[in-house]
């Protein structure tokens, strides 16, 4: 198969949460340039619109919906929504997080339970209501398909003040395994993707901190900050062909931090 066709995406849908901005958004756009429909779940309106505008640029077929993944029924909804305008959805990301707020957390010891529950009602109980909901579908519709979740280097390395963001990443990374084992017979492919530091609206405060970037950056060895089109490759790979034999792993895109 030549190499063009093998990452085309032409016939298939794409479903990404928190695909209105950073690294959903950059995977969006590789993703609809690659000929596939693109599905984004946001739950900011204007945010969604103007991302829905850019995706329509490259001519195919764009759906964005407000949905909050942290309510099991809007989930349910949005799926429902999603299938009925786009028919199917192949490939699957579970975007949607948010960050520690470590500037309203002292210490692990002073971490208050309703900043606990915020983390993981969105990172880890979200990604679990819309990965059974498509899963779900996928099944039932037969023909295969692919799951993708955004963890983070907070799974495999120390954060302090993170600890509950670091969970829920973690937690990601085993239930994708648990998901490719378990799913494999329905010719569902499962991965994690780890991002490192990512010039994002949600990480934009910390990366230009001088403090943070003084320390961060000499770590890199690709000396740049991470930006959301990086992700695009991986996510046309996964969503492609090309990987219809690569489940269960874990991708780390981090300019080489880890290893530096």
């Amino acid at each position: 198969m030549e190499p063009s066709r093998l990452f085309d995406l032409s016939g298939k849908v794409a479903l990404i949460t928190g695909g209105n901005s950073g690294i959903g958004l950059g995977m969006a756009e590789a993703l609809a340039e690659a000929g596939a429909g693109v599905c984004i779940w946001g739950t900011n309106e204007a945010k969604n619109a103007a991302a829905a505008e850019r995706l329509q640029a490259y001519g195919g077929k764009v759906l964005a919906l407000r949905c909050d993944v942290r309510d099991e029924a809007a989930v349910e909804r949005a799926m429902a929504d999603t299938l009925s305008a786009l028919g199917r959805v192949d490939t699957f990301f579970a975007n949607a997080g948010v960050s520690p707020g470590r500037g309203n957390v002292k210490s692990f010891m002073e971490m208050s339970t309703d900043e606990w529950r915020r983390v993981l009602s969105v990172n880890l109980d979200g990604a679990f209501f819309s990965l059974r909901a498509v899963t779900r579908h996928m099944v039932e519709r037969g023909g295969g398909g692919s799951l993708a979740v955004t963890a983070s280097l907070a799974a495999i390395s120390g954060q302090a003040r993170g600890e509950h963001y670091a969970a829920t990443k973690g937690a990601l990374i085993s239930m994708m395994k648990a998901l490719a084992v378990e799913l494999a017979r329905y010719r569902i492919r499962a991965n994690a993707i780890l991002p490192g530091w990512v010039d994002t609206p949600m990480t934009e405060a910390a990366l230009h901190n001088e403090k943070i970037a003084g320390g961060v950056m000499p770590r890199i060895p690709a000396r740049r900050w991470g930006v959301p089109k990086d992700f695009g490759g991986i996510a046309v790979y996964l969503s492609s062909d090309a990987s219809s034999y690569h489940t269960g792993d874990t991708f780390l895109i981090d300019g080489g931090y880890v290893i530096f």
